[in-house]
């Protein structure tokens, strides 16, 4: 999507109290469809080519925005390897012809592309430019040797987390209720799959609301789900 600045046209001109009525806004968005991994029209995409046909998309909404004047273009990839590797914004960049405009590729997994608009937003704020492209892409079907989601190459891995990795295997084995290493002192297992962290969560969750006065904890939550069901 496109994000771009918006100043109240009736504040002072003071800097000061003008910064505080910059707004960021959204003024155009495209997207691809989302398929499985490995089926679909857009397995024999590139991410880097696919990524740029939908950032071209969304500019040629905005007639009236030049693409060479845009401030940065922001990239997330939770997975920044292999055809994803690098630089991936700054080739996306050079792709549309718009060489002379930065690129970063931002990773914070699943989050990549929420964190793209968040920078956007607080360089909006900060008086820092005024025009971003926040994008992102993943292409799990062009993977090369895929695990699972945040799980890097065994041989890839910093020793100083194998004790960990082996608690891991452990609990699984044993179907034990995770328990926090950080509690005692230990470095968790930075390297588990996002499957047995949602266990371990999960665990975790029940045995907090498990505690006395925590019954009705999650009560509003409750309520609003019963009440999205009624209401589909």
């Amino acid at each position: 999507m496109i994000i771009l600045s918006e100043v109240d046209v009736a504040s002072p001109q003071s800097a000061s109290v003008r910064a505080k009525r910059v707004h960021a806004v959204i003024v155009s968005a495209a997207r691809t469809p989302i398929g499985r991994a490995g089926k679909g029209s857009l397995i024999q995409v590139r991410p880097d080519d696919l990524a740029a046909g939908v950032i071209s998309a969304a500019l040629g909404k905005v007639e009236a925005l030049d693409p060479r004047t845009l401030d940065d273009i922001y990239i997330g990839c939770a997975e920044p390897r292999d055809e994803q590797g690098g630089n991936m914004a700054r080739r996306i960049a050079v792709q549309l012809g718009l060489d002379g405009v930065p690129a970063a590729t931002i990773n914070r997994f699943c989050a990549s592309s929420v964190q793209t608009a968040r920078i956007a937003f607080h360089a909006i704020k900060a008086g820092e430019g005024h025009a971003f492209v926040s994008a992102g892409v993943e292409c799990v079907s062009r993977y090369r040797g895929f695990g699972s989601a945040g799980v890097d190459p065994v041989d890839t891995h910093n020793p100083i987390f194998a004790a960990a990795e082996q608690r891991s295997v452990a609990t699984v084995a044993s179907n034990q209720r995770w328990h926090d290493p950080r509690e005692d002192g230990l470095l968790p297992d930075i390297y588990i799959a996002m499957g047995q962290t949602a266990e371990n969560l999960a665990g975790r969750v029940r045995r907090t609301l498990a505690k006395p006065g925590r019954e009705g904890h999650c009560e509003p939550d409750l309520q609003r789900r019963n009440r999205t069901g009624h209401a589909a």
